[in-house]
C-alpha cells in the first residue's frame, strides 16, 4: 500500500516504487493483460481518472453483489477490479498523466472498496467481528508490505522518480487525509523496523518477495477463488494468518543482522 513516511516528503511518499519484490500474479497475468488493452484506451483518449473510478465502482458493486450472496459473480467482479486498477497506472503513465492526485486517490479508492469488501463478507459468512479483524489484517500486511519494499530500496540505494506536486487545493487535502489515515500506521511499521534492525540489513529480496505476494491483487484472486468455492470465511482466516506470517519474517530480519 503507498504509505507515507516520517522522512520522506509527500511527493516521495505516494510515488510508484521501483519493487524489490515481485508480485507473480500481478507480473505474469494482470500486467500483460492490462498492457494490451492500455493501447486501446490511449488512442481513444480515455482518462487515468476514468479507469481509476471504473475500478472503484465496479470494486464496490462486487461488494454489493457479494452481500447478496452472489459469490461467482462477486469473485469475477473483482479479478476486473484488479485489472482496471493496474490499468489506471499503466494509462497515466503511458500518456504522461501520472500525478500525485491521481496516486492518492489509487490509493483511497483501495482503501474503500476493501472496507466494502470485508462488510460484505462480515455480513455472508454471519462473521462481522472476523471480518473486521481481517481488515484490519490486510491493513497491516499491506502497509508492511509497502514500507518493507520502501527500506529495502533505502537500503540499496534504488531511487524512484515522483511526479511533482502540482500545489492545487485538492492535492493538498488529499495528502493532509493521506498522513492522517496512513501516516501512523505507516510511521507504526517502520518504528518496528528501526527498533529491531539496522538499516543495512533490514528486510533481504526474500522477505519483500514474499510480502508482494500478499499485496492486494494475489488477495483479491484469492478471495475469487475462496467465493468460487463457497468458503469465504476461509479467506477471513488467510488474511489473519498472513498478518501472522509477519512475526517470523520479521525475526528472520533480526536474526540476519
Amino acid at each position: 500500500m503507498p504509505a507515507s513516511t516520517e522522512s520522506a516528503p509527500v511527493a516521495e511518499a505516494v510515488a510508484a516504487p521501483r519493487r524489490a519484490g515481485r508480485e507473480y500474479l500481478l507480473e505474469w497475468v494482470f500486467r500483460p493483460l492490462g498492457s494490451i488493452i492500455v493501447p486501446a484506451l490511449r488512442w481513444a483518449r480515455v482518462p487515468p481518472l476514468a479507469v481509476l473510478l471504473a475500478n472503484a465502482g465496479i470494486g464496490l458493486v462486487a461488494a454489493l453483489v457479494l452481500a447478496r450472496g452472489e459469490l461467482v459473480l462477486a469473485a469475477l467482479l473483482l479479478q476486473v477490479k484488479t485489472l482496471l486498477d493496474n490499468m489506471d497506472g499503466q494509462l497515466a503513465r503511458a500518456t504522461d498523466q501520472v500525478t500525485l492526485t491521481g496516486r492518492y486517490l489509487d490509493t483511497f479508492a483501495d482503501l474503500v472498496v476493501n472496507a466494502a469488501v470485508f462488510a460484505a463478507l462480515g455480513y455472508v459468512t454471519g462473521q462481522p467481528l472476523l471480518a473486521v479483524s481481517a481488515f484490519v489484517a490486510l491493513s497491516l500486511v499491506l502497509a508492511a508490505d509497502f514500507n518493507a519494499s520502501e527500506l529495502y530500496r533505502e537500503a540499496n540505494g534504488i531511487a524512484t522518480s515522483a511526479p511533482c506536486p502540482s500545489g492545487g487545493r485538492i492535492e493538498h487535502a488529499l495528502a493532509a487525509t493521506y498522513a492522517a489515515v496512513f501516516g501512523p500506521l505507516d510511521r507504526a511499521v517502520r518504528a518496528v523496523a528501526a527498533r529491531r534492525l539496522r538499516p543495512a540489513t533490514s528486510y533481504d529480496a526474500f522477505t519483500v518477495t514474499l510480502l508482494a505476494n500478499m499485496g492486494l491483487t494475489t488477495q483479491l484472486a484469492v478471495l475469487g477463488a475462496c467465493l468460487v468455492l463457497d468458503v469465504p470465511g476461509l479467506y477471513l482466516w488467510l488474511v489473519v494468518g498472513c498478518l501472522a506470517a509477519l512475526v517470523p519474517l520479521h525475526l528472520r530480519a533480526e536474526l540476519r543482522r
